[in-house]
């Protein structure tokens, strides 16, 4: 609408030139144009607050009713009447809720109070955006025609005079203070302050990044010239196996960091699809500081490792010192070096291990599928454990005997080269379990389970191995190619189609990809195919250069398995993109408020999102408040002063499960 005003002053004849009366002709005819705009646009903002509006009301009475009988059920099931005050009967029937039940009901008072607040924000940011747009046009066109129009049209209009949302507010504060809080409302209202939406660095942490950084590039360039001139060539090989699975895990680390911002800077709400704390998560400046310390501690290791025998120390004994401390940063129990995330890690990873036993979340599944991409990480550790389990590593000159390759570590390492498939196999079970859905839970299982083939037909391939004079003899050698092959279909297919929601049908000038999508570029969704078919053809590529002996099988490892790692990061993008546009994981995280029972989960993340002073309260309040009405205007400034603010509302839909 600005665009508009400026437009007509360009397009206006010169006072020079022209007539006044076609002056005024052209102003008359841009001012029909302009108020019928506004028209057009004000019945969409009326029509669309109503319908936000009934809808607020028809859940607000649907949580009034599961409240009560919630109350009524405990209250009349475990105790008898009696002729108490009505606020001790309150408190009794409050006390009487299970914690769990408890809880579930405040986490869906609090997001339904975040949309009501959404909601009343709406209202007020549209009527500032007329004011200004209105008060530009009366000061360009030098008439008063915008302040007529704003008082008869916008200040009469039924979503600025409309005072429900005000009396919704106010209910629900008085619900959540009297039957969830025992009247305590100052309690209650530390539960539903509405979080500040922006993620906020600091110095500090920027600092830190770019220190670790440039010391991880340093220490990597002197990693890079000290093992040119490495003499012990088996010794390092063995090395670099040990050292392979933790570098594997930094750039996932360094990679999601990416993802994060990737995903913060598009609107992705990675935070409310991972159900995390609003308030206290980790940014893609602590995920990339992280990985940063352990690459430097990475590369200081390695550098021991290749100069050990001027310190004296035992070769080996500096990877055995990385593998543990990066454990033990994980697992530390002392509040410090990013407690809350580090055991929020570890929670998800044991819901992986034991997946059969658990409901299925979002971040249970992302994270057994980024397993699945550190399957070399996996089988690294195998060797790592079997070499220092079998081995003489404690000699100082370098010189071990390893035989990790043959007769029961071969098939310990096929057992754990299925761990990665077997916890998102049993993840769809349990899905399946919970949904009776067989589509898409027991076809996604039949997914992972070419895995298990793909492992089995591989392990007799090379138990096999020397009883044939030639590779091409042996027949588990087709049979691994064939395992190979579906799984390669199987598994680029649902990529595309289920996972990324491409090739939808219905994308109209999206072609081959779908109607809705968020990132900015079409050219993102093509090469991202194309990329996908190539690297998950990498066992392809890997067996024809190793058959013919143009590159070792380690090697061709160690080139592969950051490239799957790279893969992951770029699937990481669409798939929660499509999970942001469509929850076509049907997890609860997205626009959802659960009142029932969430099977094994504890979200807490609303009740521990509400304790900060600087929370976006109640707007009517703040108009008391004449110092507060100041803070309110950067709202459109940041953007466009005198630009129309037309906002969309996030629905949350109350489920029954």
């Amino acid at each position: 609408m600005k665009v508009m005003l400026y437009m007509a002053i360009e397009e206006a004849p010169s006072a020079e030139s022209a007539d006044p009366e076609e002056i005024t002709r052209h102003y008359k005819n841009f001012d029909e144009v302009f108020f019928h705009y506004c028209d057009k646009e004000l019945k969409k903002i009326n029509t669309f607050y109503s319908e936000k509006l009934a809808e607020a009301t028809r859940k607000f009475a649907t949580l009034r009713s599961e409240l009560s009988n919630s109350h009524d059920n405990h209250y009349h099931g475990g105790r008898k009447r009696s002729t108490t005050k009505i606020a001790e009967r309150m408190n009794q029937r409050q006390r009487a809720l299970p914690p769990k039940k408890m809880q579930e009901l405040k986490l869906a008072f609090s997001e339904f109070y975040l949309s009501l607040i959404l909601l009343q924000n709406y209202q007020n940011l549209n009527f500032t955006g007329f004011r200004k747009i209105l008060k530009k046009h009366d000061k360009l066109l030098n008439v008063t025609k915008g302040a007529q129009y704003r008082e008869e049209q916008v200040e009469s209009s039924h979503f600025y005079t409309n005072t429900d949302i005000v009396r919704l507010i106010n209910e629900v504060e008085q619900t959540v203070t009297e039957q969830l809080e025992s009247g305590d409302r100052q309690r209650a209202m530390k539960r539903l302050r509405v979080p500040p939406l922006g993620e906020k660095q600091t110095p500090w942490t920027t600092f830190k990044v770019g220190l670790f950084s440039g010391s991880l590039i340093v220490l990597f360039a002197a990693v890079i010239l000290s093992a040119m001139f490495h003499v012990d060539k088996l010794s390092f090989q063995i090395a670099f196996k040990l050292y392979r699975g933790p570098l594997l895990i930094i750039e996932l680390l360094f990679l999601l960091g990416v993802n994060v911002y990737g995903w913060r800077s598009s609107g992705v709400n990675h935070v409310l699809i991972f159900e995390l704390d609003p308030r206290n998560h980790l940014t893609e400046q602590d995920l990339m500081e992280v990985a940063a310390a352990l690459g430097v501690v990475w590369t200081v290791s390695l550098l021991a490792f290749l100069y050990s025998p001027s310190l004296s120390i035992p070769p080996f004994a500096n990877p055995l010192a990385l593998v543990l401390l990066m454990i033990l940063f994980l697992i530390n129990p002392i509040k410090i070096f990013r407690h809350q995330a580090r055991f929020w890690l570890l929670r998800v990873i044991w819901r992986c291990i034991a997946a059969p036993f658990y409901h299925v979340g979002f971040a249970d599944f992302w994270l057994a599928d980024q397993f699945n991409s550190l399957v070399t990480v996996f089988l690294d550790f195998h060797f790592f454990i079997c070499f220092y389990v079998s081995s003489t590593w404690m000699t100082t000159n370098g010189q071990v005997n390893v035989n990790c390759n043959e007769g029961v570590t071969l098939i310990t390492g096929a057992l754990m080269n299925c761990v990665p498939a077997w916890m998102r196999f049993a993840q769809c079970l349990r899905r399946y379990r919970d949904s009776k859905e067989a589509f898409p839970h027991l076809v996604n299982a039949g997914k992972y389970s070419t895995t298990f083939f793909v492992v089995i037909f591989n392990t007799l391939k090379t138990y096999h191995k020397n009883e044939y004079f030639d590779e091409l003899d042996n027949p588990y050698l087709y049979l691994w190619l064939i395992a190979n092959f579906v799984s390669f279909c199987y598994t680029y297919s649902w990529d595309i189609k289920m996972d990324w929601g491409l090739l939808d049908s219905n994308a109209g000038e999206n072609r081959f990809l779908r109607e809705e999508m968020v990132y900015s570029s079409k050219a993102f969704y093509y090469i991202a195919i194309i990329e996908d078919l190539i690297l998950r053809l990498s066992w392809a590529f890997s067996f024809i250069l190793s058959h013919y002996k143009l590159v070792g099988s380690e090697l061709m490892t160690s080139i592969t398995a950051p490239l799957e790692v790279f893969r992951r990061f770029v699937w990481n993008y669409f798939r929660l993109e499509n999970e942001h546009l469509n929850n076509c994981g049907k997890f609860r995280a997205v626009r959802d408020i659960s009142v029932t029972p969430l099977d094994s989960s504890d979200h807490t993340q609303i009740l521990r999102m509400m304790d900060d002073d600087d929370g976006v309260l109640n707007r009517d309040l703040k108009k008391k408040n004449s110092k507060r009405k100041d803070d309110r205007r950067p709202l459109l400034d940041n953007s466009s002063d005198n630009e129309f603010c037309s906002i969309s509302v996030p629905s949350p839909v109350i489920t029954r499960r």
